[in-house]
């Protein structure tokens, strides 16, 4: 019953936050336009629902600046100031309201992560797939970015067997007070951790448990 009313709750509370934040968007893709340039919304593909494939929308927060061969720099030397003010703010995620009302997000859920750690995700972790992923999430509230993976897919398949309004309530709220206060981001707006297809392929997960012998 909560799944069907969760989606009521998800289209009235984007449409409600794309109204009230619809100034400061224009503004922060304003500013992203002539401060970093063209296209001012950074699509990538992620999985959602059952897995399936969307087109995840935030502001851009980085450059196209390359070396003297052509070649991208770093991530991170190709975040711009206003590029990290934004992932320290989360405002660069506002434009997934419209992934919220297209469906493709709901306003509480998993985060959606990268397509390519699907095949490393264990029988029990795919279960996190069983509902759409969120704008915030158990996990985001526990840690964000500076959690281990073990621990971010287990808080969010802990999520799945949970889901209920009131969890979502507190999850909201929760995450509203840790935006404001900044915490749980790297400084320079990178994840704390090396990525999870990195951490689970077999020479890196072999070094790993040399070194804890």
């Amino acid at each position: 019953m909560y799944p069907k009313f969760k989606r009521l709750l998800d289209v009235v509370g984007a449409t409600g936050l794309l109204i009230l934040a619809g100034p400061l968007m224009l503004l922060i893709a304003a500013a992203v336009r002539f401060t970093i340039g063209r296209p001012v919304l950074f699509r990538q593909i992620r999985p959602g629902l059952n897995a399936r494939p969307f087109t995840c929308l935030k502001f851009r927060t980085m450059n196209e600046a390359c070396d003297q061969e052509g070649r991208l720099l770093s991530d991170a030397q190709r975040l711009t100031r206003l590029g990290l003010w934004l992932r320290r703010t989360s405002l660069d995620e506002l434009p997934q309201l419209w992934n919220i009302l297209r469906g493709d997000l709901s306003v509480v859920g998993p985060r959606p992560l990268f397509e390519r750690y699907l095949p490393y995700y264990t029988d029990e972790e795919r279960r996190r797939h069983s509902v759409r992923p969120g704008l915030t999430g158990w996990a985001q509230i526990r840690g964000r970015n500076w959690v281990p993976f073990d621990e971010r897919l287990a808080m969010d398949v802990w999520y799945v067997d949970h889901m209920s309004w009131h969890l979502d309530f507190r999850i909201v709220i929760a995450t509203l007070w840790i935006v404001l206060r900044g915490r749980g981001i790297t400084a320079d707006g990178h994840i704390a951790a090396l990525p999870l297809d990195v951490q689970r392929s077999a020479p890196c997960r072999q070094f790993i448990e040399t070194e804890r012998q």
